[in-house]
């Protein structure tokens, strides 16, 4: 009769987890456990807030420490006379979880996959795609009502009387769910990029959405 034969890798290993262990107890195990646990909870947060500053976003990749990111540094949300500031992460990542690991993640892989293309590597080419890039942005925005925008900015915490006539009435439309924030704030945070001669298909559906909303002046913290 033949030998049997071996059971492989993978089975093998399977059958290591599953099996009673002879030399470790119960107690052992948990506290293993609870050890890995800790060690992998911590460790995402510790990444989470490493990857989370201005300093990681706007300088890692080198289109973005040329381009995107000196223009953040123009605008409201990076000086103010408040000094509340608002990072990247801020708006362009889920504040709360799961999400906020998920779109992290899918947004890091996405970014290191262009920077490697070389995107936006030229001035020209910044120019040549920020339309395209400012619709995309724009659009998932949209899609969760700007909720990035309200993590900060609760409607009904503004004092209409501290408003132009103006604000008020656009707000008053957002209340109403007729319009987000940033239908009216686009060029809150970077500057608002001309739309080209001949606009590309991607961008149509979301310029056509957008014509149908109120103008504004950007959101002043």
């Amino acid at each position: 009769m033949a030998d049997a034969k071996p059971p492989g890798l993978i089975r093998r290993a399977l059958r290591w987890l599953f099996s009673p262990s002879a030399r470790w107890s119960i107690f052992a195990l948990l506290a293993v456990g609870l050890l890995i646990g800790a060690t992998m909870v911590i460790g995402t947060q510790v990444a989470v807030a490493v990857t989370g500053t201005d300093q990681f976003c706007g300088t890692t990749c080198h289109s973005h420490e040329k381009f995107v990111y000196p223009e953040h540094q123009q605008t409201a949300h990076y000086n103010n006379r408040t000094g509340v500031r608002a990072m990247c992460v801020d708006c362009h990542v889920p504040h709360s979880y799961p999400k906020k690991l998920i779109v992290k993640a899918e947004k890091g892989i996405a970014d290191a996959y262009a920077e490697l293309r070389g995107t936006i590597s030229t001035q020209e080419k910044f120019d040549r795609e920020r339309w395209r890039l400012a619709n995309k942005v724009w659009d998932e925005m949209r899609e969760d009502n700007s909720a990035n925008c309200r993590h900060c900015h609760d409607p009904q915490a503004m004092d209409s009387k501290k408003q132009s006539e103006d604000a008020v009435k656009q707000h008053k439309k957002f209340a109403s769910g007729k319009a987000t924030c940033i239908d009216c704030h686009t060029g809150v945070a970077h500057k608002e990029p001309e739309e080209p001669k001949t606009p590309t298909k991607a961008a149509d559906a979301s310029k056509q959405t957008h014509d149908a909303a109120p103008s504004g002046a950007p959101l002043r913290p």
